[in-house]
């Protein structure tokens, strides 16, 4: 690739890195457009496009992208996240728990993939997973306490009490 045509592709990933930061996917993906291949950035190029589609919503479109940034990268946390997170999307929710556990076998010790797997586990109508994951995130980070009320996943199980328990238990 010829050394304007490389500092063309950087200038517009850079371009479509700052439209997502100010929150401007419809402009992110126009400068994506530009880049006719992704040679060495292909994972940067995926994700970036992931993210945009995402933002506006467009999940099939960003399974694509997470897809394609995913058989350059298997082990990226986040293209495994942001998987899991449009299969959720797109009621594939036993998808969404597979990639969960494939994150989980990258990052045993990354507690929003811990809190993860428990939001879809709840969502699927598994309590005793959904509670396993939800206590073990919590040892790895309380912090997490704070997102459990306006967790929607967890709706179903805000009057059981085994898990009104561990969500009072003191850390």
């Amino acid at each position: 690739m010829a050394m304007t045509t490389q500092i063309q592709l950087k200038k517009s990933m850079l371009a479509a890195e700052g439209y997502l930061m100010l929150e401007m996917p419809a402009q992110a993906l126009l400068k994506l457009e530009l880049i006719p291949e992704c040679d060495d950035r292909c994972f940067e190029f995926y994700t970036l496009k992931a993210e945009a589609y995402r933002m506006i919503k467009d999940h099939p479109q960003a399974l694509d992208a997470f897809h394609s940034a995913y058989a350059v990268n298997p082990t990226d946390v986040s293209t495994l996240l942001g998987m899991a997170w449009c299969y959720k999307r797109v009621d594939q929710l036993e998808s969404a728990i597979s990639i969960m556990h494939q994150a989980y076998k990258v990052s045993p010790k990354q507690p929003l993939v811990l809190y993860n797997l428990s939001c879809y586990y709840a969502l699927d109508g598994n309590k005793e997973e959904a509670l396993h994951w939800l206590v073990r995130s919590l040892r790895l980070d309380s912090s997490l306490r704070k997102l459990i009320d306006d967790e929607t996943d967890y709706d179903e199980l805000r009057d059981d009490e085994d898990f009104q328990f561990i969500i009072n238990a003191k850390s």
